[in-house]
């Protein structure tokens, strides 16, 4: 029989462990609203960009079908795109999204336009045939496969990373693989930064919302940044940090940044000819952005990630509040395209199935 105090002893050990697990699941529940630079003919045209939502304990059965992440895996970008086989959203595992690769280690360095095609071409033949064969590439004017792979040789990113629950996470899962995953995408009220603001409301219920001003009731994507860096700078318990993700170089110019609806009709070429049309709505929008659209969500020098060590953003949370934990390229990986211990080594960021049904 034990002593009191040996009882003692086992029912505090039993109680410290508990609480140790609880906060290490906590700690292992985050999500991150991905923020994508407008790029080419297109970012310029429509300077406002793309978002996506990366969940760190959501993982894909196949593209268009949501499971808990298992040991070991390190979750899944979701997003609405336009062109894909009639889908809504699509699901593609982290490293891939970013560099068209299913290993980190395999992520190059600088990338022409010759390797990016080659590496997107292998990862679709693998993993993405279950879309449809015939599937479009995409163009200047329409969406296609392509922007599910490889999106860091497009355009720099940032991840405001936040913390989320498990049972919000399986709420999530839950809505989307019983919801019609059919596509109604429409570029004003039913683009990528409205499947945004659906998926944030179930994390922060009621907090996004569209906005008169500056959009115009149009949802964009830096206005769906600026509102979370809002919320959470008066909810400290949301815990959110800002990552950034360069974009690779060799493939495209620099993109550019993010910009809402009143500031790319007032900083623009469209500011002129919208002058001559009407003083009067050109002034309403350029009191507007002083007003309201002057809010930049981004701090001034953000943790800069790298292919090689990914894990601020996939890792506990301690990670990506300790910049001396990552963030830095390897040199050994700047002169040989790979680090010697790459830290997302032992993370599996692929895909279960290897085709995914078309459903």
């Amino acid at each position: 029989m034990l002593s009191l105090r040996g009882k003692r002893k086992a029912a505090f050990a039993l109680m410290a462990f508990a609480v140790l697990a609880f906060c290490g699941a906590q700690s292992n529940a985050q999500a991150a609203l991905l923020l994508e630079e407008p790029y080419g003919f297109f970012g310029t045209v429509n300077p406002t960009g793309h978002l996506a939502i990366y969940l760190r304990q959501v993982c894909a059965e196949t593209p268009v079908k949501l499971r808990r992440c298992e040991a070991g895996e390190a979750g899944a970008v979701i997003s609405r795109y336009q062109g894909i086989a009639g889908y809504d959203w699509v699901a593609i595992p982290l490293v891939p999204y970013l560099y068209s690769v299913e290993s980190a280690s395999a992520a190059p360095f600088r990338a022409d336009r010759e390797l990016v095609t080659q590496l997107r071409s292998r990862y679709r033949e693998a993993h993405l045939l279950g879309l449809g064969e015939n599937l479009p590439e995409g163009s200047l004017v329409r969406g296609g496969w392509t922007q599910l792979i490889g999106v860091a040789y497009e355009r720099r990113i940032y991840a405001f990373r936040f913390e989320t629950t498990p049972a919000q996470d399986d709420e999530l899962i839950e809505r989307l693989n019983a919801g019609p995953n059919r596509s109604h995408f429409q570029m004003f009220y039913n683009n990528c930064a409205d499947f945004a603001r659906t998926i944030l409301n179930l994390y922060f219920p009621s907090v996004f919302k569209r906005s008169i001003f500056p959009d115009a009731a149009v949802t964009t994507p830096k206005q769906i940044a600026c509102k979370l860096a809002r919320y959470a700078s008066k909810h400290p318990e949301t815990d959110l940090t800002v990552l950034e993700i360069p974009q690779v170089p060799g493939y495209r110019r620099h993109s550019r940044t993010n910009k809402d609806i009143a500031e790319s009709l007032t900083t623009t070429a469209y500011a002129p000819p919208l002058l001559l049309l009407s003083p009067y709505l050109a002034g309403g929008l350029l009191v507007d952005y002083f007003v309201r659209g002057r809010f930049h969500p981004l701090p001034k020098h953000p943790q800069v990630l790298s292919a090689d060590n990914l894990t601020p953003l996939t890792g506990p949370t301690w990670a990506a509040q300790n910049p001396d934990s990552a963030g830095a390229q390897a040199p050994s990986a700047a002169a040989s395209g790979s680090a010697e211990t790459p830290a997302t080594a032992t993370v599996n960021f692929g895909l279960r199935g290897i085709k995914a049904t078309h459903e």
